[in-house]
């Protein structure tokens, strides 16, 4: 860690410099010989990118960033913040400490937390930057997050654990096993030490993939942020066996759309229906949750197909998710679609349907962008069609 790189004038030059291309600045000299100019270009694309993720550390002075790949998997505050809702107690031990932004949230509820981290360099980075945070209440330990539980020797109220993923897990679909901490087979080990873990796992892990390998899961929280999913998030409470909860979360700019309900207790079928006035379209976080039926049942919606996803109501209704309103109905035939649609301007949706937004686009040289949203899709008795709408929500 080279604390140099704080000195004024570089930290002057550093954000002076945001957002301007790395590629032209690299081709420039380095006005500061005494550090690599490498050093200083890394610097300074991490901390663009933490600008709008990591607005508290962008904001305050004499912050060191890690790698960009670093920043762009760490939290956002957004999640972290999120994420510290969910527990309480006295005490909370990290074992994959990172960069920190979760932690510095918990440390906000939880009275001590300890941030365990493999790496030298990067426990050291973030204990500065605890510093010059003013947070007091997060000690670091640099080593084998195993041995430093069974140092410490405590009974924890919370472990948290964000296992990365193998490098030979890459590109494939994957299972916790495949991750480093193991967290299926140290998760009696873990038990020793708390009554309470939280884990984080990236997106694509299958939820009953991961289901099979844990045992005392108490809830599921899927989490989007801007209606992308970031990050599933999995209580495990020593020795629960009742239901098990599925809480999806949208973390939109001016409000919080969630949506609850018990994995598998559903038994009922929703109606099927041809569409209404309104059509719904559930965000990334409830359709990450496969509760495909749950959603039409709560809400008293009709669905329109099986595999559809998108759902119908006279009257409008608040929903997790996207809201239109339907102006126009029309076949998916080569005449009609001719003389709505052709050298228009639209946004296009496909749900349940044979052909691409790309390969639909191409055909009836519909431009992107403007009012109009068309969802091509199929109905409960197979006909295609496409609804041709304005978004209320």
């Amino acid at each position: 860690m080279n604390t140099s790189i704080l000195a004024p004038k570089i930290q002057h030059f550093i954000n002076q410099n945001i957002g301007v291309s790395l590629s032209k600045l690299a081709l420039q000299k380095n006005p500061f010989p005494e550090i690599e100019w490498i050093d200083i270009l890394k610097q300074m694309e991490a901390k663009s990118k933490a600008k709008d993720k990591l607005p508290t550390w962008f904001q305050t002075k004499d912050i060191l960033y890690p790698t960009k790949i670093s920043v762009e998997q760490t939290s956002s505050e957004k999640t972290a913040y999120y994420k510290s809702s969910l527990i309480s107690g006295e005490s909370l031990i990290d074992l994959t400490g990172g960069y920190g932004v979760d932690d510095f949230y918990f440390a906000k509820k939880i009275k001590k937390v300890v941030h365990c981290e493999i790496n030298e360099e990067l426990s050291n980075l973030v204990k500065h930057n605890l510093e010059q945070l003013k947070v007091s209440n997060i000690q670091c330990y640099i080593g084998d997050s195993r041995e430093t539980l069974i140092d410490l020797h405590q009974k924890w109220d919370w472990i948290y654990i964000d296992p990365s993923r193998r490098n030979d897990a890459k590109g494939k679909v994957f299972m916790l096993q495949d991750c480093l901490p193991n967290v299926p087979e140290n998760l009696d080990f873990y038990f020793t030490h708390s009554d309470k873990i939280l884990i984080k796992t990236a997106p694509l892990l299958d939820i009953s993939s991961a289901l099979s390998e844990l045992k005392n899961v108490k809830t599921i929280h899927i989490i989007a942020l801007e209606n992308e999913v970031k990050e599933l998030l999995w209580e495990i409470h020593k020795d629960y066996q009742g239901d098990i909860s599925i809480k999806t979360v949208n973390l939109i700019k001016d409000k919080t759309e969630t949506f609850e309900f018990i994995l598998g207790e559903n038994t009922n079928s929703p109606l099927f229906g041809t569409p209404k006035k309104y059509i719904y379209e559930p965000n990334s976080a409830v359709m990450k949750s496969g509760g495909f039926d749950e959603v039409a049942l709560h809400f008293n919606l009709e669905k329109l197909h099986k595999h559809s996803h998108l759902y119908t109501s006279e009257e409008r209704i608040d929903f997790p998710g996207r809201v239109f309103e339907i102006h126009k109905i029309i076949p998916y035939n080569k005449g009609e679609l001719k003389a709505t649609l052709e050298n228009t301007k639209a946004n296009i949706t496909t749900r349940n349907f044979p052909e691409t937004v790309e390969n639909i686009r191409k055909k009836w040289k519909i431009k992107d962008g403007g009012d109009t949203y068309c969802f091509f899709t199929t109905i409960e008795n197979n006909d295609k069609i496409v609804l041709i709408c304005n978004k209320t929500q």
